[in-house]
């Protein structure tokens, strides 16, 4: 098992290294100005957004609406662009680089690799919008597709294109685009650190383009934007994890969903996360990241089994070559008039994870030493978009087969009461053993906040720490604390609105930053040695 240090002889031509510039203070080993910048703002927001906390809920609103409609064309041209320059890599001789050298091997089994890219990419997402979202977009389909549904009675010659359609565009939400952005930033943060001997921070990545410049205020201003984005991402995540745990506890257990409870709730959780921190990533992250896969294939396997196997089986064929021909009418947004779904859904989805890119993104280059860029993409890209098709047709497919086969509308009734923390109870409600598999659900979505809260101050103070993966545990132990502190401050300021607006908020600014990033890991590539030793 590797202890994820960095050392490259290539260090010594740019004389670039992990926390050169750190002051250290009262036990702290910080990067100035990073460190304070990030920390003071942050602070400052908290502050703000408890004392006036409608008037910041207001303005968040205000912004995303603005952000979502006037800047839709730069969010969807960006993902667009991501995932052909993956595919384009995957198929080039640049795809032979690989990450720590020719000689480089494997530091993880390819177990422990997927568990912990996947439970850091999607977790808590998969687990509240795989049975609201395949109903929602059923409801109200995209490309202006008419509803099947009209004043609660079903118009059959309009179920199969809407149920088309409903699953496609939940899977374009969760297939190629997110996990082309994660590889972005990921293949370029590994290329940097481990092949270049660059420090492991967000500046690193536009070195080929910036050169010694990215050690003063032009890489600062990337760490910052990088720390800025990583903990509003991932406060929205948060968010969402706790409002549906606690609904569930609400639930199963009568324990009441009050805006007390969630605070009591992210803050246990939270502790819990503080634990994981001080126990490090290999006993930590990686422990808990492996128990959620093994919760989650039990899930999954569990409703494949005892829900209608057969449809969730060819549905997974369907769905899938559903998606790919809808993709490219999904991924334009020229002449589009379904605006809710394409501002409400799709720009916030591809903000949203941009958002998180920074987080999830550094995190699977910390576990991607010794893969090809070929390997790398192929795995970060593909396979978690044929899992998240499986597990979109299994959980959305089982709740559309109850309401059009079943007549059962517990879902489909979350969906009209905007209530989609519910959702997935549920869609299990009418299965057996309903009690015990809605509280591996919340298990399941407990344990996804603990490893996203763990995996992101893990980042951020990587990031905030000049690069160094071996700052003091406090450090972590401080970001750990404010993000779940920012998470309480926007769900009680303006619930999920305002956890979407401030995804949106942070992402666009990093979006341009992306861009830029995609041009100087090509320029880095080209620089490489094509190496085919097997990875152990």
């Amino acid at each position: 098992m590797s202890d994820l240090s960095v050392t490259d002889s290539t260090s010594e031509e740019h004389g670039l290294e992990a926390g050169q510039d750190n002051v250290q203070l009262l036990g702290l080993d910080i990067h100035n100005p990073v460190f304070p910048i990030s920390a003071g703002t942050i602070i400052l927001f908290v502050v703000v957004a408890l004392v006036f906390g409608e008037q910041a809920a207001s303005v968040l609103g205000g912004l995303r609406d603005w952000l979502t409609s006037t800047f839709d064309w730069l969010f969807m041209l960006s993902a667009n662009l991501f995932v052909l320059f993956c595919l384009v890599l995957v198929v080039s001789p640049l795809g032979k680089v690989r990450l720590g050298g020719p000689d480089a091997r494997a530091d993880y089994s390819y177990a422990g690799w997927f568990a912990m890219l996947f439970a850091a990419g999607m977790g808590i997402g998969l687990m509240f919008f795989g049975v609201l979202e395949p109903m929602y977009h059923f409801n109200n389909p995209p490309l202006g597709i008419a509803p099947p549904v009209v004043d609660g009675v079903i118009q059959p010659d309009r179920v199969a294109a809407a149920r088309e359609a409903g699953m496609a565009a939940t899977i374009y939400h969760w297939g190629l685009h997110p996990w082309a952005i994660y590889a972005v930033v990921a293949l370029s943060l590994a290329l940097a650190t481990y092949n270049k001997g660059l420090p492991l921070s967000m500046r690193s990545a536009f070195y080929p383009i910036f050169g010694e410049r990215i050690r003063g205020w032009t890489g600062h201003v990337i760490d910052t934007m990088a720390v800025f984005a990583t903990l509003f991402g991932l406060a929205t995540s948060l968010g969402f994890g706790a409002s549906q745990a606690l609904a569930g506890l609400n639930d199963l257990y009568g324990i009441p969903d009050t805006d007390f409870a969630k605070v009591i709730l992210i803050a246990a959780i939270t502790g819990i996360a503080l634990v994981s921190v001080v126990a490090g990533l290999d006993a930590g992250v990686k422990r808990l990241s492996e128990l959620n896969m093994v919760l989650a294939v039990l899930l999954l396997a569990f409703v494949i089994v005892l829900g209608p196997t057969l449809a969730i089986l060819s549905g997974f064929f369907t769905n899938t070559w559903n998606y790919v021909t809808a993709l490219p009418e999904l991924s334009n947004w020229i002449g589009r008039e379904d605006d809710a779904f394409l501002h409400g859904w799709t720009t916030f989805y591809w903000a949203w994870w941009i958002s998180w890119s920074p987080f999830v993104g550094m995190f699977i280059a910390r576990v991607s030493r010794g893969r090809t860029v070929r390997e790398f993409i192929t795995c970060v890209l593909l396979i978690p978009t044929l899992v998240s098709i499986l597990w979109m047709t299994t959980f959305g497919g089982t709740a559309l087969d109850q309401y059009l086969v079943g007549g059962y509308a517990g879902v489909q009734q979350t969906v009209i009461d905007y209530v989609p923390e519910l959702s997935l109870y549920r869609m299990l409600e009418p299965l057996p053993l309903a009690g015990l598999t809605s509280l591996i659900g919340i298990v399941l979505v407990i344990v996804f906040f603990v490893t996203s809260s763990d995996s992101g101050s893990l980042v951020i103070d990587t990031i905030t720490a000049g690069g160094k993966v071996d700052a003091p545990v406090a450090q972590r132990v401080f970001w750990a604390c404010f993000e779940g502190l920012v998470a309480i401050v926007l769900l009680l300021g303006g619930g999920l609105a305002a956890l979407q607006a401030s995804a949106i908020a942070t992402g666009f600014p990093f979006a341009l930053l992306l861009l830029l990033m995609m041009y100087a890991t090509f320029v880095g590539l080209r620089s490489e040695p094509r190496g085919t030793a097997e990875a152990a």
